[in-house]
C-alpha cells in the first residue's frame, strides 16, 4: 500500500540481506520515533471510542501510545508542529474550513475514510419537530420559545463555527440569535433537563451517538449550505501529520486499514457514556467479542518486532484462535 516508501524499504532489506540479517521491510523503515504513536483526541465520545480501539491494537502490537485531549484547531496545529501523529476524527464536509488549509498546505495528510454514513447538523426534540419546526427556516418564527439560542459543544469546534457563521450572515433570520458554547456532556445535560417538561431547544446533533436512542429527536432540514446535504451527511477520515505514513509505514498500514461502523461506535459510545465504562476496557471487550474485524485491520501489518500482527494481537488480547 505504501509504494512511495518502497525504494527505501528495498534498499534497507537488501543491505541487511548482504550481511546475513533478516529484516522485515516494514520494520527496517521504522525509526525510533515510530515507537510511540501520539493521538490527538477532541473529547467527542465517538473519537474517544475509535481512538481506544486503535490504541488497544497498537499496544498489542508492541507500540507505546499517547493520547492528548485538545480542541479541533489545536489538533491540526499540533499535527503541523509535530506534536501529534494521528487524528481519527476528521468529519467532512463540516470540518473542511479547519482541516482543508492544513491538508492543502501539506502539513496534514488525509488518509482514507474510517466511517461512512455519519450525520452532523442541527436537531430538536421530536415534540418540537411535531409542532412544526422541521427546518432551520422555521426557527426564527419561534425565537422566543428557543430563547433565541442554539446550543453547541466546545468552543472552536467546526459545528460551532458553522452555527456562528449562520448567525453572522443572518441566515434564516438568525442574526440576533446567540450560540451557547458548552461541551458534548454539557449540551446533552441541558437537553436532558428540558425534555421532561417539553421545553424547546435546538442543538448540534450527530450520529453515531447514543443521543439518537437516548432521546426522541429529529434533525432539521434546510442547512445544506452549512452542514452539507442529506441532513449533514458526513464521512469521517483518518488524518496524520505530514510524512508520518512514509516514516512509520507499519503503523500507517494499520491506519489505512481502519474502518469502523455506525453500529460499532454506537455500542461503544453507549457503554462509555451510559454505563460509565472505561474507554479502553470497552474497546478491549469489543475486540474480544468481535475478533473478525482484526483480520481486515491487520492485513499486511506486523508487530513492532516484525512478526505477523494478527496472531500476536490475538494473544495479547486473550482472543482464542
Amino acid at each position: 500500500m505504501y509504494t512511495r516508501n518502497l525504494n527505501r524499504r528495498l534498499t534497507l532489506g537488501l543491505s541487511a540481506a548482504a550481511i546475513g540479517i533478516a529484516v522485515s521491510p516494514l520494520q527496517a523503515a521504522a525509526p525510533e520515533s515510530c515507537e510511540t504513536v501520539r493521538f490527538a483526541e477532541v473529547g467527542w465520545t465517538d473519537i474517544t471510542a475509535t481512538t481506544a480501539l486503535t490504541t488497544e491494537v497498537l499496544e498489542a502490537m508492541g507500540y507505546e501510545t499517547r493520547i492528548d485531549t485538545v480542541s479541533v484547531p489545536i489538533a491540526y496545529q499540533g499535527m503541523k508542529n509535530d506534536d501529534f501523529d494521528v487524528f481519527l476524527g476528521n468529519w467532512m464536509p463540516s470540518m473542511a474550513s479547519i482541516s482543508d488549509p492544513f491538508v492543502e498546505d501539506g502539513d496534514v495528510e488525509r488518509l482514507g475514510a474510517n466511517l461512512e454514513g455519519a450525520k452532523y447538523t442541527l436537531a430538536v426534540p421530536q415534540y418540537v419537530h411535531d409542532a412544526g419546526v422541521t427546518s432551520v427556516a422555521d426557527l426564527a418564527e419561534h425565537a422566543e420559545r428557543f430563547d433565541s439560542s442554539i446550543h453547541g459543544i466546545e468552543a472552536g469546534n467546526d459545528g460551532n463555527q458553522l452555527i456562528q457563521q449562520m448567525i453572522d450572515e443572518d441566515a434564516f433570520g438568525l442574526g440576533d440569535w446567540q450560540l451557547i458554547d458548552s461541551s458534548e456532556a454539557g449540551m446533552l445535560a441541558e437537553l436532558g433537563a428540558r425534555v421532561p417538561d417539553e421545553q424547546w431547544m435546538v442543538f448540534l446533533g450527530w450520529e453515531p451517538h447514543p443521543m439518537n436512542t437516548n432521546f426522541d429527536m429529529a434533525y432539521l432540514e434546510g442547512a445544506d449550505d452549512y452542514f452539507g446535504p442529506d441532513l449533514g451527511g458526513a464521512t469521517v477520515y483518518t488524518n496524520t501529520r505530514a510524512g508520518y505514513v512514509a516514516e512509520c509505514a507499519n503503523v500507517g498500514e494499520l491506519l489505512e486499514n481502519l474502518e469502523f461502523t455506525l453500529e460499532m461506535e454506537n455500542q461503544l459510545m453507549a457503554e462509555i457514556m451510559d454505563e460509565g465504562a472505561d474507554p479502553r476496557d470497552a474497546a478491549r471487550a469489543y475486540l474480544q467479542a468481535n475478533p473478525e474485524i482484526l483480520e481486515t485491520w491487520l492485513e499486511g501489518v506486523e508487530t513492532r518486532e516484525g512478526e505477523p500482527a494478527l496472531p500476536a494481537v490475538k494473544r495479547a488480547l486473550d482472543i482464542k484462535a
